[in-house]
């Protein structure tokens, strides 16, 4: 588990969040004896997104803080949409994170005989009746916010014939959606919720933990709070969509608690992330339609997908703590923020090395034939302690195409005829000419090198204006690069009711390029999890189906934000 580091007493309110006030003030009062039990409640049917990450790191977090627990629960309650490997994704998520919940792994589905319980007490005590109208029905009847809804004809069925139907709906007598088992509440609340919510539906397929037992599964609004009741939940804690269900949440719970103990639901502002979408099924829609490449795709917002980018726990964590908790709903929160996050922690942590995307040879024309000498390259400027590698250098090189150009614009200090740039921590190079394929395109580029200049020997100090990435050709090692950007062309992608979303689908987010050369140190060392800074091209990351003969890698992210400087322009 993590270690709790926290040293402040819930007595302290310096830099709380209200969420954080609220708690502290309930233990200062001795509520609930004194404990503190959180959950995360997942629902497993998709994987996690970077919103659910703001929830993780607010529920394990408060734990955390104020020592107390925090249950990881699984919502359960539709066995249609749910899935194992869900579940398997969901923890290796929430343990990436730097989050764990020891033993208290629970579920909904462990309640099941619980909650049909509190069912049948609820029936006997003429708090729930079956009703046989279709679900469109039911809608028609529930009214407006305005407009009070009307009784079902299905409403004052006797005790008996309620419970006689119930239990046969669960032995599979009748078809899905031919009855459902709801709440006898008030019609003309003026709380939509209020109006004889419904409680239980018929579903005949199987669980992935009870199999076919059950052939009636809980709504949300009549498990959750009844869950959190079983498992000692002091506060839970959710988005501020629930705000209109908790009096039904209480409704529920005092079914069940009395004065020395129960739940109490607080409500926090959701994440809406710019060129994205946080629709788990707008995001199961482009995983099924195959316009990405899995949950894990690197483009998604999902955990996984930012761990296979590259993204770091800690710089998801910052970010969520930067955007912090209000109980207002915010406008979209800016992914140059997130972004921003991502190359604060990359630029402490990633080992520098040198690649080459779209090459172009260097030939060094009085540099000796077949020789090699090795110069050293500093491994993270930012953490001397890193060391540093050696790097061949020799008579032919690549440098990047756009690095060279035959008729600059002024203020162009990269390689042009008759120009002087450094090749970082090696020498001075002069363009002396170049040599041309049939159609015009460079093939070669003629240079002389100062053999005084190179870095670190004395003399080395003559200053030119640029400075360039380099490999050495004869060493280079082949390897692919998967350039990923932002998933959608527009900002908001959820606002553009008149289009189809699939068609805000950024075509540029993914731009596959081979043949790129990278110096041996970076291929030596192309291993899970690796993050490398790219000089003067960005952060990346060996892919998961890399291999040591077929070298593939993420980039994280670009070293400087386009997208910001394009919108400024």
């Amino acid at each position: 588990m993590v270690e709790n580091k926290e040293t402040e007493t819930p007595e302290v309110s310096k830099g709380l969040n209200f969420v954080e006030q609220i708690v502290a003030d309930d233990l200062k009062a001795g509520k609930n004896g004194g404990r503190l039990n959180t959950r995360f409640p997942p629902e497993p049917n998709g994987y996690l997104h970077i919103g659910h990450a703001k929830a993780i790191c607010m529920d394990f977090g408060v734990a955390e803080k104020f020592g107390g627990t925090c249950n990881l629960r699984f919502d359960d309650t539709n066995p249609t949409k749910e899935d194992t490997e869900y579940v398997d994704a969901i923890r290796e998520d929430i343990h990436w994170l730097g989050f764990d919940w020891a033993d208290r792994e629970y579920y909904a589905s462990d309640y099941f005989p619980q909650l049909f319980d509190l069912a049948i007490k609820l029936i006997k005590e003429g708090k729930a009746y079956v009703d046989d109208q279709t679900s469109e029905e039911i809608a028609a009847q529930k009214g407006t916010p305005t407009v009070p809804g009307t009784n079902s004809p299905y409403r004052d069925r006797s005790v008996e014939e309620n419970l006689d139907l119930f239990m046969r709906m669960n032995a599979g007598e009748f078809e899905e959606g031919a009855r459902v088992l709801r709440a006898k509440i008030d019609m003309s609340s003026s709380n939509m919720h209020f109006r004889d919510p419904i409680m239980y539906r018929i579903i005949k397929y199987p669980h992935h933990r009870t199999g076919n037992k059950w052939n009636v599964y809980p709504m949300y609004d009549f498990a959750h709070g009844q869950s959190d009741y079983f498992e000692g939940v002091t506060h839970s804690i959710c988005t501020l969509e629930f705000v209109p269900h908790r009096p039904l949440y209480e409704y529920f719970v005092k079914e069940l608690a009395d004065e020395t103990y129960c739940p109490r639901q607080i409500e926090f502002n959701r994440l809406n992330l710019t060129y994205t979408v946080m629709s788990k099924r707008k995001l199961l829609q482009l995983v099924k339609e195959n316009l990405v490449a899995g949950w894990d795709d690197p483009r998604m917002p999902t955990i996984s997908g930012m761990r296979r980018r590259g993204f770091t726990p800690k710089s998801i964590r910052n970010f969520i703590d930067r955007i912090g908790y209000t109980k207002i709903e915010e406008a979209m929160i800016s992914v140059s923020l997130l972004e921003h996050a991502v190359r604060e922690d990359l630029n402490a942590i990633a080992t520098r090395g040198m690649a080459v995307i779209n090459p172009v040879k260097v030939i060094v024309t009085n540099y000796p034939e077949g020789q090699v000498e090795m110069v050293e390259m500093e491994n993270n400027p930012e953490d001397p302690s890193a060391g540093t590698h050696s790097m061949p250098f020799s008579r032919e090189l690549y440098i990047e195409r756009d690095d060279f150009m035959e008729n600059p614009p002024k203020k162009f200090f990269r390689l042009a005829p008759d120009n002087e740039v450094r090749l970082k921590g090696a020498y001075i190079v002069k363009c002396t000419g170049v040599k041309k394929d049939a159609e015009g395109n460079i093939e070669e580029i003629y240079c002389t090198y100062d053999p005084e200049s190179r870095s670190g020997l004395p003399g080395s100090q003559r200053k030119v204006k640029g400075t360039l990435h380099w490999v050495s050709a004869p060493h280079a090692v082949d390897a692919t690069v998967r350039l990923y950007d932002r998933l959608f062309s527009v900002e908001n992608p959820s606002a553009e009711t008149d289009k189809d979303f699939r068609d805000l689908l950024n075509p540029d987010s993914l731009v596959e390029v081979k043949n790129v050369k990278l110096e041996p140190f970076i291929a030596e060392n192309a291993v899970k999890g690796t993050k490398f800074q790219f000089q003067r091209i960005g952060y990346f990351t060996p892919d998961y189906d890399s291999a040591p003969d077929n070298l593939v890698f993420n980039r994280t992210i670009a070293l400087k934000d386009s997208w910001e400087k394009a919108k400024k322009a």
